[in-house]
């Protein structure tokens, strides 16, 4: 893990370049047994190449046998222990979307979603409305619900997401998650994770907004219910530029990875909206900055749709666009995913993420392709994704000789 003491004692400003780019859920299983995983499966000459090139290892988001939310994966990659450094999605909608969130505001993360006449979820994600769906729901739940004493925020995210924040006196984010994670069950009562009052104040508050909100949705489709996860408040991280001395940007299309960039400070960059205006965006940005997150979404969304083949695309676009990446010739680049999203589980899950740490000074090893297996053999080995960081620095050179 990266010790942020001493990091701040050794890291220095300096000119060299990394970047991080991301495959979010890259990581996967075979859909049969003995076949290849999406990754072994994908026609990656510029991906492989880089393997050769540069050493590889598996990373381990969280810790063995844990499947990673999407939040504490990316904090552990920005080298923060993401069993100290937690924060609920909640924070990360809020930011992502540039909304001013107060200390003391409750912020959480909504899906909209549809259920059947007995209540039970049918589809989590509401058939992926898009954006312009929940821009018209979120404005009708600003208009139809309230609670005496508080304010309430409802902001569109992206296609089912949306943001709700809760503004007022004695709020807790000791507050269970509403979504059961699976189809064919109704949504759970918001519950208080501890003892206090206010615990179960705000419980009860975001009940009733609840049972609002779905009155109020209630003949729509495909949208006619709603889920809330990740309640939180900021928790006041140290900042990556302070601790690691980079001066940071960010590309990222959907908004929750650019609040997790945000609320560690990073300078939130305009992305455009596919992987080729992002690496058009860092092109652009190349002069100012020295460390660039760069996020793809599409090989997790394919992975949590259970579609292999899809997935597999995913991964070939982004290995025809590496070579854009490395004209711009980095000191330091690192591709991985934040966590694993194999089609076969249709969900995140806990297996290691297969890395590439590419440098000039990086020793290359025996992984000769880019796949899981491969990367098993690497002379990263199975590490914590909390490691790169200061990996990263070091072939950077950017980290002082620690003693005498």
């Amino acid at each position: 893990m990266a010790d942020f003491n001493l990091m701040r004692r050794l890291a220095h400003p300096g000119e060299s370049k990394i970047v991080l780019f991301v495959m979010d859920g890259l990581g996967g299983l075979p859909i049969e047994p003995g076949g290849p995983t999406e990754l072994e499966a994908a026609h990656t000459p510029n991906l492989d190449r880089l393997a050769v090139e540069g050493c590889c290892g598996l990373s381990q988001p969280i810790a063995p046998g844990v499947s990673p939310g999407s939040g504490p994966a990316h904090l552990a990659l920005f080298g923060y222990d993401p069993l100290v450094y937690d924060v609920g999605r909640g924070v990360l909608s809020a930011l992502g979307i540039g909304f001013d969130l107060q200390p003391d505001d409750l912020a959480a993360r909504g899906n909209f979603c549809t259920i059947d006449e007995q209540g039970l979820i049918t589809d989590r994600r509401a058939g992926r409305i898009p954006t312009e769906e929940s821009e018209r729901l979120t404005a009708k739940l600003r208009a139809g619900t309230a609670l005496e004493g508080y304010d309430i925020f409802v902001r569109p995210v992206k296609e089912y997401r949306y943001l709700f924040v809760l503004r007022g006196p004695g709020l807790s984010e000791a507050l269970s998650e509403t979504d059961p994670l699976v189809v064919g069950k109704p949504s759970l009562p918001v519950r208080p994770l501890d003892d206090s009052a206010e615990a179960a104040h705000s419980a009860t508050l975001v009940n009733e907004w609840l049972d609002q909100a779905r009155a109020l949705l209630a003949d729509g489709t495909p949208a006619n219910s709603l889920n809330l996860r990740g309640f939180a408040k900021d928790p006041g991280f140290p900042k990556f530029p302070d601790v690691f001395k980079l001066r940071a940007g960010a590309i990222a299309v959907y908004p929750m990875y650019r609040g997790v960039a945000k609320l560690v400070g990073m300078d939130v960059l305009d992305a455009g909206a596919n992987i080729e205006e992002e690496i058009a965006a860092l092109r652009r940005h190349w002069a100012k900055y020295d460390f660039f997150f760069v996020h793809f979404k599409y090989t997790d969304s394919r992975g949590e749709d259970g579609d292999f083949e899809a997935k597999v695309k995913e991964i070939e676009k982004v290995d025809a666009l590496l070579p854009r990446i490395r004209d711009l010739n980095p000191n330091v680049l690192i591709v991985t995913g934040d966590h694993s999203t194999p089609a076969l589980l249709k969900s995140h899950s806990w297996h290691p993420v297969p890395t590439i740490l590419w440098s000039p000074t990086a020793l290359p090893d025996n992984a000769r392709t880019f796949g899981e297996r491969a990367c098993v053999t690497g002379a990263l080995g199975i590490f914590p994704a909390a490691d790169l960081m200061p990996l990263a620095l070091g072939h950077a050179q950017r980290l002082n000789r620690y003693g005498a």
